[in-house]
């Protein structure tokens, strides 16, 4: 029983309209659903990634109108570390991110750094792992420039000694260090990485900070997973059901929020037809009955692609 890298990444936004421009017009992901937080109907849940809603490169935000700037700390994800094809690329990526006017950092290990609008951290990194590419066709973006999916996170923790168990006996995670982990399984991978906390006067969430990461499991291993999680004393929710995919929730000893969710099945497609993704307001059953009040607190969007068909 594997994990089978990262699934998805959940973070926050108090700007749904400027979030949709930055990561469908500047870095050229599809918004493959539209839907709300399940757990707060009445905000947003917007769903950027490759053509196919793919996990693995499945970078989710919830939306909370004029929600104030967080600040990762201590228990947070501090960093989204995207994998590209070439030095080559990160060439493109660094002239495509100056022109949109976004401040670039070369960082030593020859990653391309960079925050999004409203701070959230950002690298790429040329990817060296065997896993099949994961792309988005955007205008402007060739093929071979296109973002390939997630390499992996960086969070802080101020005792990364305390997550060790955790990760290396229940969750089959790898280290050769203590710091950096690797996850892998049969077809994916992805690494998660700890850095020193700053000062816990920082840490706070709120737009542009990670909520939490989701490790990708099969369908019928989920619930041994929540029994592997629960018996290593972690405090696992009950199995979940997302529609799109069941999930359980528990902090990892560091603090940060860890999600397991399965793969498999119709995804984004079950709802929506894979051409048309992320073009209508997408609501799970259980929700539905809800629409006539959801819709109307929601500042309309509209799908790129949509303006893009004419």
């Amino acid at each position: 029983m594997k994990l089978e890298g990262i699934h998805h990444i959940t973070a926050i936004t108090g700007d749904a309209v400027g979030n949709v421009e930055f990561y469908t017009g500047v870095l050229g992901l599809r918004m493959v659903k539209k839907s709300v937080n399940q757990d707060d109907p009445t905000v947003y849940h917007l769903f950027y990634g490759d053509d196919e809603g793919s996990p693995g490169m499945d970078l989710t935000f919830f939306e909370y109108p004029g929600a104030a700037r967080g600040h990762p700390g201590a228990g947070m994800v501090h960093r989204i570390v995207w994998r590209v094809a070439s030095d080559a690329t990160l060439e493109f990526w660094a002239g495509r991110l100056e022109e949109h006017d976004v401040a670039i950092e070369l960082a030593d290990d020859g990653g391309l750094r960079f925050d999004d609008p409203e701070g959230l951290a950002h690298e790429f990194i040329v990817g060296t792992a065997p896993d099949e590419p994961l792309r988005a066709t955007a205008p402007g973006i060739p093929a071979e420039h296109a973002l390939q999916g997630f390499d992996g996170v960086r969070a802080y923790t101020a005792d990364p000694a305390r997550s060790a168990g955790l990760l290396l006996d229940t969750l089959g995670f790898t280290t050769s260090d203590g710091q950096s982990w690797e996850v892998r399984g049969e077809r994916r991978g992805s690494f998660y990485a700890y850095d020193q906390a700053p000062p816990e006067a920082l840490a706070g969430q709120g737009a542009g900070t990670v909520h939490h990461v989701a490790f990708a499991a099969r369908v019928e291993d989920e619930e041994a997973w929540r029994a592997r999680v629960a018996d290593a004393g972690a405090h696992p929710t009950h199995v979940i059901d997302r529609f799109y995919f069941r999930s359980v929730y528990y902090r990892e000893p560091s603090g940060v929020l860890f999600e397991i969710a399965t793969l498999g099945g119709p995804g984004f497609a079950i709802d929506e037809p894979v051409e048309h993704l992320g073009e209508k307001l997408s609501l799970p059953p259980f929700i539905e009955h809800l629409r006539p009040e959801i819709e109307p607190r929601l500042r309309p969007i509209t799908n790129p692609r949509q303006v893009a068909a004419g």
